[in-house]
Formats: C-alpha cells, structure tokens, sequence
C-alpha cells in the first residue's frame, strides 16, 4: 500500500474520530463501558484535536517522497496502533473497559499492519 493511499486513509480517519470525539464522546465511552463524566468528556475533546492535528499533518504530507522522515511516521503511527490495540486487550481484560473496545482494537491492530507494510514497501 502506498504512503499516499494511507495519509488519505489517516485523514478521512482522524477527521472522523476527531469529531466523534469531540461532539460525540459521550456515545464513544458508552460503547467502551466507560461512564461519562466531565473528566472523561474533557480528555475525548482535547483527544479529538489531536485527531485533527494528525488529519492536517496526512493530508499535508500525502505526497511526501520516501525519507527518513515519512519512514519515522510510518514506523511512530504503526508503533502507537500497536500500542493503543495492546492497551484495549489489557484494559478489556481487566475488566475496566467493555467489549466494545474490540471494534477500536481490530482497526488499531489493521493500522499498525498497513503501516509497517507501508514502511517496508518504502525501504
């Protein structure tokens, strides 16, 4: 899969969890068993600003030729879908979270794949 093919994919994405997190966090930390209260409803809004950080930040850089750099994003995303899958796993283990966070592991587990594909397509 091509860089470019995934900064779209990554835009569309954060652009989408972006605004579900800030307009619609609430539905997002029901689906995980999360009660929200006000300082879960803070951390889902300044969480979907960051999703639109990283939306702009794809869309920007979509055509982007190989480099050190598009490889450091490559790797850095992949790591933190990795990362973030591995959380839920933990976290729906322990019983602090609900099965649905299932849905929120197969994507980050899907990322992290796509990306380290991507990566080594580049090198």
């Amino acid at each position: 899969m091509s860089f470019k093919i995934m900064a779209y994919v990554m835009t569309v994405g954060c652009c989408v969890l972006g605004t579900r997190f800030m307009l619609a966090g609430a539905s997002l930390l029901e689906e995980w068993g999360i009660e929200a209260t006000d300082g879960p409803l803070v951390i889902c809004r300044r969480l979907g600003a960051i999703y639109f950080g990283l939306a702009l930040l794809f869309f920007l850089g979509r055509t982007a030729p190989p480099s050190d750099l598009r490889s450091g994003v490559c790797l850095g995303i992949g790591g933190a879908s990795a990362m973030l899958a591995g959380l839920g796993l933990f976290e729906r283990r322990a019983g602090r979270v609900g099965s649905g966070i299932v849905v929120s592991v197969v994507a980050e587990i899907l990322l992290a794949a796509a990306f380290l594909w991507t990566w080594r397509s580049a090198a």
